[in-house]
């Protein structure tokens, strides 16, 4: 059975996102490079901000627009918590875990933008 998607909260990437977003914010709570944690977190932020902006628009070929720039920081995210994890800031298990939803989000993006290319153009 699928799920109809109603609004931008039903989709599971957006989701996802939050979570992961809530998870960065929690982990780098205690972090004193201010610069660092700044950066990841509002990528972090970006993501799902990003889902939520295009679904919202008018047309299908924003809403890709969007989804590609939200794919796009999930990648810079991923970036930064290697980053994070080399100057020890993250453990290795946080680091691996927070890794792996990056990358479980960026491939439901894949997916979702290529739903709507094939499906809503």
């Amino acid at each position: 059975m699928t799920t109809k998607i109603e609004k931008f909260e039903d989709l599971e990437v957006w989701q996802n996102a939050i979570s992961l977003s809530v998870d960065i914010y929690s982990k780098f709570q205690g972090c004193k490079d201010y610069s660092l944690k700044d950066q990841i977190c509002r990528a972090s932020v970006s993501v799902p901000s990003n889902i939520a902006e295009g679904f919202e628009r008018q047309y299908n070929k924003e809403f890709i627009q969007f989804l590609f720039i939200a794919k796009g920081s999930a990648g810079e995210v991923r970036t930064q918590l290697l980053i994070a994890f080399k100057l020890g800031f993250l453990s290795e298990s946080d680091y691996q875990s927070l890794f792996e939803s990056t990358k479980r989000i960026s491939a439901q993006l894949y997916n979702l933008i290529k739903i709507r290319k094939e499906r809503f153009s």
